[in-house]
């Protein structure tokens, strides 16, 4: 008999599921709207017609998907598939694993999406070649996850590996968690842009604002790294700074678990080895028991939008 397994990457916007056979080749993708202004039900109702769709749109009988693996935001408690908290959704202790078990009756397991991440790097992607590694992603936070031994490492209740949250400055830029200078403040794509922002005030010469057209609003991630390769001594300041936080966290991360691979994602690494061959320099210079007696590698992440699909598909089929 056939067997195939779901994955399902769910978001503030939309749900993306992934139909895979017993060998994890992906035979479909799919794709449903979400919004906090359905209740939970209802978002529940969707993901789980989001399953039924794309077994029925590929001639698949639902009785043959052994297992449905779903990546959530928020705090989840894996091991009993509920999500803690959810901010933006305003959930909180939603048994998430159980009720769309109840609708499909397929058993779904429930991960964090940051761990989903990880976890889809690890198996399909950039870290498949490693039993350890940390995959860290820089969007408007930062993400991370970790994988040790093969497996993916969750903290007690689900809670742990937030590197975002993890202070590098004392006392420095306040975060929404209600700390100061956490990681994420300095080392995410938000701060990337912020700190272009401030730099072109700061430099009214810039080439930056002919990079934005003149409106300061127009930067993103790419701004500062642009205007750096085109000699731009401000640029340069910008990004020479975001690899030192960046480095830093990376450090801590390294030295607290030294992994083998530390897997880095978003929209920043398109940059490529303008970005990675300094991180790793940075890093190298600093490492505690350096690289020549315990090696360690730095790649950018491979799967793209898709890791957390790949990593729920990871969840179902090895837990």
């Amino acid at each position: 008999m056939a067997e195939y397994y779901v994955g399902i990457d769910f978001g503030g916007m939309s749900a993306k599921a992934g139909l895979f056979d017993a060998n994890a080749k992906m035979i479909a993708k799919d794709t449903v709207k979400t919004s906090r202004e359905d209740d939970y039900a209802a978002t529940v109702g969707k993901m789980a017609g989001l399953v039924r769709k794309i077994c029925a749109d590929n001639g698949v009988d639902l009785n043959d998907v052994r297992r449905v693996g779903l990546a959530s935001p928020g705090v989840i408690d894996g091991v009993n598939g509920v999500v803690v908290r959810w901010g933006n959704y305003d959930w909180s202790d939603k048994p998430l694993a159980k009720d769309m078990t109840d609708a499909l009756g397929v058993t779904v397991l429930v991960t964090n999406d940051a761990n989903a991440a990880a976890y889809g790097e690890a198996k399909f992607g950039a870290g498949k070649s490693y039993e350890d590694s940390i995959f860290v992603t820089l969007g408007t936070g930062v993400g991370s996850g970790i994988i040790l031994g093969g497996k993916l490492y969750e903290g007690y209740c689900g809670a742990g590996a937030e590197a975002g949250h993890m202070v590098i400055v004392a006392g420095g830029i306040p975060c929404g968690c209600g700390r100061r200078g956490c990681f994420e403040q300095y080392a995410s794509a938000s701060a990337l842009v912020r700190d272009t922002k401030k730099a072109m005030f700061e430099h009214k010469d810039s080439v930056m604002w002919e990079l934005c057209g003149g409106d300061p609003e127009n930067a993103d991630g790419k701004t500062a790294f642009s205007a750096a390769k085109a000699g731009d001594e401000a640029g340069q300041t910008v990004v020479k700074n975001y690899i030192m936080y960046l480095g830093e966290g990376l450090l801590n991360l390294i030295n607290i678990f030294r992994p083998q691979a530390i897997i880095v994602g978003g929209g920043v690494c398109n940059e490529g080895e303008y970005l990675l061959a300094p991180l790793r320099k940075y890093i190298g210079e600093r490492l505690y028991v350096g690289c020549d007696r315990v090696p360690f590698v730095l790649n950018r992440a491979q799967l793209g939008n898709d890791a957390g699909i790949y990593g729920a598909l990871a969840l179902a089929m090895n837990r």
